[in-house]
């Protein structure tokens, strides 16, 4: 374990470094239905396939890689990989800036995949500095820097777009340039010299990654309940926008609105209300309650059949961002120091499996109940299909994985008096 001083500057760090990313990913969702219609010249049904394959091609490059960047960070550290990334996605936005054609985005989101390692390394790097009592609120860092990224980047993203679908690219190209920059000088290695480890090409692979973490018990449940969870939560990324567009006849300042607010509410519930959750119910109930409103989260979104009402399910289901910190924390809780970096490829495997799956799933079922084809329109139904996937995972945690034993379970009431 580094120095206390050296974690808190780290934990500051990645924290910003992840914030930075996030703004750049959320600038450019506004402009993305209008940007790939442009580009492409096809409606926003057609355009949301397009954008399915690009999201397809980010995935399927980041399941392939993301273990072998787990274990490179593993081998030489977290600094090096994580300032790769980030340097990498300045130049992924830069060409999807100057693209002059559809598969030229395929070279920024291949650049993309292959080196978007940023959040598991990240992740690694927290469960380098943390301890039992603090992991779970380390974590949720994490969710604290998406949640306020997408409160600043999709609005910066809608006011931007005003000026032309490519200006977000540029600006997150800058954007993610400047965070290598302070990177580059402020960032601490965190992972000590005794604890890495032998880089082993049979462990780097999608499925070595996953075979090895099965000598980990408990940890095969936790990485159902996440891919299940993720499977479902993908269904925002994949098709927001689009329905925002098609069912509300939102531009890309309303999407940009609608994405911040969500954003907010998840920042509020990381920094808030995930602390005190944890303390008084433990890591395992707290995944249950988000799990529980995530759950229920997409079935509202689903029913919204005007734009106003999208802003009422928001916040009454903004518990959801309690789902994600403590799944991570239970998991790494269960490896040791020199694999955490191979556990977050595997874990970063996972979201990659249903990252290649969801896009096109969702954008095609999209696309097929708001097409001319359609036999009844309902452009909420990707919706629909993400809640079931996130009752399965709420099911599959309530069932198969195992409690914390008593010692670690908070004190009751009674034990308290």
């Amino acid at each position: 374990m580094i120095d206390a001083i050296t974690a808190k500057r780290g934990l500051v760090l990645v924290f910003t470094t992840l914030l930075l990313d996030v703004i750049g990913f959320g600038i450019i969702m506004p402009v993305l239905p209008a940007y790939l219609s442009e580009l492409t010249g096809v409606s926003v049904s057609q355009a949301a396939i397009e954008g399915g394959w690009l999201f397809f091609v980010y995935a399927a490059m980041q399941f392939f890689f993301a273990p072998v960047v787990g274990n490179l960070s593993d081998r030489f550290g977290r600094r090096p990989i994580l300032l790769a990334s980030v340097l990498t996605f300045s130049i992924d936005n830069f060409i999807c800036a100057i693209a002059w054609s559809y598969p030229m985005l395929f070279i920024g989101r291949v650049l993309a995949g292959i080196s978007g390692a940023s959040y598991s390394t990240s992740s690694a790097f927290i469960a380098d500095v943390s301890n039992d009592e603090n992991r779970s609120r380390n974590f949720g860092l994490l969710g604290i820097a998406f949640g306020i990224g997408f409160v600043i980047g999709p609005v910066l993203g809608g006011l931007l777009g005003t000026f032309g679908p490519r200006v977000p690219f540029y600006f997150a190209a800058a954007l993610a340039f400047v965070n290598f920059l302070v990177g580059f000088f402020l960032l601490p290695e965190t992972l000590a010299a005794e604890h890495r480890r032998a880089f082993d090409w049979r462990r780097a692979s999608p499925l070595g990654a996953l075979r090895q973490m099965r000598h980990y018990p408990g940890i095969g449940w936790i990485g159902l309940v996440f891919f299940l969870m993720t499977l479902g939560h993908m269904v925002y990324p994949a098709v927001w926008a689009f329905v925002g567009s098609d069912r509300y006849g939102w531009g890309e300042g309303q999407i940009g609105l609608s994405l911040g607010f969500f954003g907010l509410c998840g920042a509020i519930v990381m920094g808030l209300v995930l602390p005190r959750v944890v303390k008084r119910f433990g890591e395992w109930r707290t995944a249950a309650i988000g799990l529980t409103f995530t759950t229920l989260a997409a079935f509202g979104y689903a029913a919204s059949w005007q734009g106003w009402m999208v802003y009422v399910v928001i916040p009454v289901t903004c518990l959801e961002a309690l789902a994600d910190p403590p799944l991570r924390s239970l998991a790494a809780a269960k490896v040791p120091p020199s694999a955490q970096g191979e556990l977050q490829g595997a874990m970063t495997s996972i979201f990659s499996i249903t990252s290649i799956i969801t896009p096109l799933l969702y954008t095609g079922i999209f696309a097929w109940f708001t097409g001319p084809s359609a036999p009844v329109r309902f452009a909420g139904a990707p919706y629909v299909l993400g809640g079931v996937f996130l009752a399965l995972s709420l099911l599959v945690l309530v069932v198969k994985v195992t409690k914390p034993a008593p010692k670690d379970e908070p004190p009751s009431v009674a034990q308290e008096a």
